[in-house]
């Protein structure tokens, strides 16, 4: 059986969701931080080099990196998941894009806020305008589609969500400006895999939809 190991109020829940959305069967392990560090207790890092979450195991298969995670996911168990638009359908690209923006600049943009709160210091001015930007463009892309993927979910919101949510507790970024991103977290919210995956990897703490 397939075996999600979840650090607690990480980017792992992102694997959870997209087995609830699946329908899949799934053994779930759970971890919490290090009191102190906030890191990774030495049980979770015993399992891989890296020292992070998420990781799985399916069969002789140990993979890390939640993106690539994804993709494993649906390319051996749902190939024909509408969570992923084929070449052909008219939000491929869309897909794409927000599919690897989510960890290549905005996952990026909010390591950096917190390094730079962690060391004390105010981010740097294009720094922050990039945090911005990306902000922004978040927003201005909610008022055009219901999803970040386009017209349906895809793996690109469950790709996204963990950054506009759950990270949020990290570090202080209000959403009261932005009422397509306001509504779309309602969306998500509603949905009965979205409830069930976060009833499951992060009990005990309410999503941070608003």
């Amino acid at each position: 059986m397939l075996t999600i190991h979840h650090l607690r109020i990480s980017q792992s829940e992102r694997i959870v969701w997209l087995c609830e959305e699946l329908g899949l069967d799934y053994d779930l392990k759970l971890y919490n931080r290090d009191p102190e560090t906030r890191l990774a207790p030495p049980e979770l890092k015993a399992l891989h080099p890296m020292q992070i979450a998420p990781l799985i195991e399916d069969g002789d298969v140990l993979l890390g990196e939640s993106g690539a995670i994804v993709e494993y996911i649906i390319g051996k168990y749902a190939p024909d998941s509408d969570l992923v638009p084929g070449p052909d359908h008219p939000d491929f690209a869309d897909h794409l894009y927000w599919f690897h923006f989510a960890n290549a600049t905005f996952m990026t943009n909010g390591m950096m806020q917190i390094a730079v709160a962690f060391a004390g210091a105010e981010m740097p001015e294009p720094m922050m305008n990039r945090v911005n930007n990306a902000w922004a463009q978040i927003e201005r892309r909610l008022g055009e589609a219901d999803y970040f993927g386009g017209s349906q979910l895809t793996t690109a919101d469950i790709m996204m969500v963990f950054q506009l949510t759950t990270s949020r507790a990290f570090r202080e970024q209000p959403i009261d400006d932005k009422p397509n991103l306001q509504a779309y977290l309602k969306r998500i919210g509603a949905r009965e895999a979205y409830q069930r995956a976060m009833a499951k990897a992060e009990p005990g703490f309410p999503p941070k939809l608003d």
